[in-house]
């Protein structure tokens, strides 16, 4: 990825983030953050990874909310964003964070477990 492409994704994460924060409600979609921006090459299309607190019904409705809103959004982001073509958005659900839980959640009960065959074996040799 050029320098370019990495200064014009991370101007388009700062220029959503704060388009998400404006017109949408966190209690009626939930948190919504803009956790990355890649863009092609010709800096026409921006592959938008979004992290959404909340269930699975709320990460649904959200991202449901989001692809209805592309157009308005990719509009607003135009007036805010001084390119030659204002890029096609596409967005991704990213679920980094979930998947980081679930590994810490999996080394937690792994250590309790030892915890207790360490226990176990020194409880026995006494």
């Amino acid at each position: 990825m050029s320098v370019r492409t990495q200064k014009v994704g991370s101007l388009i994460k700062e220029e959503l983030s704060v388009l998400f924060q404006r017109n949408f409600s966190m209690s009626e979609y939930g948190f919504l953050t803009v956790t990355d921006v890649i863009m092609s090459p010709d800096l026409k299309v921006a592959k938008v990874y979004i992290s959404v607190y909340g269930d699975a019904e709320r990460k649904k409705k959200s991202f449901a909310m989001l692809e209805a809103h592309k157009p308005s959004l990719r509009s607003m982001l135009g007036h805010s964003v001084r390119l030659r073509y204002t890029p096609e958005i596409i967005f991704y659900l990213d679920e980094t964070v979930e998947k980081a839980m679930n590994l810490e959640n999996i080394f937690r009960k792994i250590h309790e477990q030892d915890s207790k065959k360490e226990e176990q074996s020194n409880s026995a040799e006494a």
